[in-house]
């Protein structure tokens, strides 16, 4: 079976089917409530709940896919003493509210489903997966929005006279070492640092998570690094002030084993010369 990353984006409203009827006895988790855009089964609660931006592996009936963007996780579990749905139901149930709203399922099978929602140019996309039968499941909504670094040249200047380093999140479409247009700004604030700072020197450096082959990772770093320092020399930065190197997977900074860790790895370095 292959996986896909999904994503979640738009404002979309989803009302879902019932099942049972049972009083409340366990209470949400501290801090956590359904997503806007989509609600949950009767007879839940959520027992935990995360948000950040990340990325998410989804599953197709093709392969895998991986998205970047705004990630809710939330986890829900059956109240004590509520009729217990199958893996089916709670598919079911998901499945019909996302198709009343003009969304698709794209995969269904076992305990797991992807649905894709497309509002006002946007997609949206979610993933279900429920365990125990049924008694648990777990929504992943994923807002495909890229994330943006605010960092000022000042900022960048003293991490530098600091630490000697500083870590950018550089945007790229995935697997490729085209700078995307929200990462502007960035580019921006180095060639400012450098045009403030004339003698300043310093060298850019790429690098990844450990998805892909040690030799393409490296291959992929040393090619954003050069993408980040030929946009700088087009800003009209002396190319001699600056070099480029690939570093691929050789250096994490977190632990690539989750999703959160394997998007902080993924970075641009300027380290002072």
């Amino acid at each position: 079976m292959k996986k896909i990353t999904y994503i979640l984006s738009g404002a979309v409203c989803l009302s879902l089917l019932t099942v049972g009827v049972a009083f409340s006895q366990e209470k949400d988790a501290e801090g956590c409530k359904d997503h806007p855009l989509i609600s949950r089964m009767n007879n839940y609660y959520i027992s935990s709940c995360e948000n950040n931006f990340n990325s998410v592996d989804f599953y197709l009936q093709e392969g895998t896919k991986t998205l970047e963007g705004n990630r809710a996780k939330i986890a829900y579990s059956l109240q004590e003493g509520s009729p217990q749905p199958s893996f089916l139901q709670v598919r079911r149930n998901y499945g019909n509210a996302v198709k009343n709203i003009g969304g698709t399922v794209l995969f269904d099978e076992d305990r797991r489903s992807t649905f894709k929602v497309t509002k006002g140019g946007k997609e949206t996309w979610i993933a279900l997966e429920v365990f125990n039968e049924g008694r648990n499941y777990e929504l992943v909504i994923l807002e495909m929005a890229p994330m943006i670094q605010e960092v000022t040249a000042d900022a960048m200047y003293n991490a530098l006279s600091k630490d000697g380093f500083i870590a950018l999140y550089v945007n790229f479409d995935t697997g490729k070492s085209g700078i995307k247009p929200e990462s502007q700004g960035i580019i921006d604030q180095i060639a400012a640092l450098l045009q403030t700072h004339p003698e300043l020197k310093m060298s850019i450096e790429g690098h990844t998570d450990n998805v892909g082959t040690p030799e393409s990772n490296k291959t992929l770093s040393s090619q954003r690094a050069k993408s980040v320092m030929n946009a700088v020399v087009q800003k009209g930065i002396a190319a001699a002030r600056l070099t480029a190197v690939g570093w691929g997977q050789e250096k994490p900074i977190a632990d690539n084993r989750s999703e959160d860790g394997r998007a902080k790895n993924r970075r641009v370095e300027i380290v002072k010369k």
